[in-house]
């Protein structure tokens, strides 16, 4: 029963994504009258220092928050996987170059590296993508590296080999089917690490750009009034802080059900 409270929340992120658009939002409307008003002021989470309703600038910010993570997980799931499986795979030199580009990535961290690729491109949401999928491809490829290195002797690989098949069509007939289960689990907890990085990206004001509202935008704003109107903080706060943590729960889930050996145990 543990499960339904992390579904829900997800669930809920979802359809605040697809669903925002046909909403009659209007996260820009200013309202002076209602200037750092709380909860229930005319508005279900109150207002913002504009006069802004927090509750349709965070189900903008989920619809941005589900987007971009998606979208970067998608692209980074797609290229690591092929540039490890092929790294492993291929072996010899092209596994060796493979391997010291991966090693150099991972000798930084991720969110700084993010940040300073962020910062050379610019702000904006394309920038955004573009600096998280540089920097998240990497924990997938050597994922599938070593995924594909347990596999690639196995009897019907070679028996591919024998027959004729290229390295291409052996990697995605015959490897990747095998080495999906682990990456599928990566994504999901990626996907958390990607709301964070783009929150936190968003509140240095190196992500999406005012008035267009972010999570992290919207706590950077309301750090200033943190004091009077508390809810601007937690409103978004509390928001990010259940997205990712359900997310999270559910990867734990997910990978107790894909994992062999613990069912066998059970």
């Amino acid at each position: 029963m543990r499960i339904w409270g992390p579904t829900a929340i997800v669930v809920v992120w979802l359809l605040m994504a697809v669903l925002g658009p046909w909403l009659p939002l209007a996260p820009n409307h200013i309202e002076l009258e209602h200037i750092l008003a709380g909860p229930g002021s005319g508005a279900l989470l109150g207002f913002d220092d504009l006069g802004r309703s927090l509750w349709d600038r965070v189900v903008v910010g989920a619809q941005f928050s589900f987007f971009v993570s998606l979208l970067v997980v998608s692209i980074s799931l797609s290229a690591g996987t092929l540039i490890g499986a092929s790294s492993a795979y291929l072996g010899g030199w092209v596994d060796h170059v493979i391997v010291r580009i991966i090693d150099i990535f991972l000798a930084f961290p991720g969110i700084l590296l993010a940040i300073a690729l962020a910062g050379l491109l610019g702000p904006g949401l394309s920038n955004i993508v573009i600096a998280l999928s540089i920097v998240g491809w990497v924990g997938f490829a050597r994922l599938a590296r070593a995924q594909v290195l347990s596999l690639r002797h196995r009897e019907h690989v070679q028996a591919a080999q024998m027959l004729g098949a290229g390295p291409l069509r052996i990697i995605v007939r015959h490897l990747l089917p095998l080495i999906m289960a682990p990456l599928i689990v990566e994504a999901t907890f990626a996907i958390a690490g990607i709301v964070i990085a783009e929150a936190g990206l968003s509140f240095l004001g190196l992500g999406i750009q005012p008035p267009t509202p972010s999570w992290g935008s919207m706590i950077r704003d309301g750090s200033r009034y943190m004091l009077v109107s508390p809810h601007m903080v937690l409103v978004p706060g509390i928001a990010l802080i259940l997205v990712v943590l359900a997310v999270n729960l559910l990867g734990d889930r997910l990978r107790d059900r894909m994992d062999i050996r613990l069912r066998e145990r059970k």
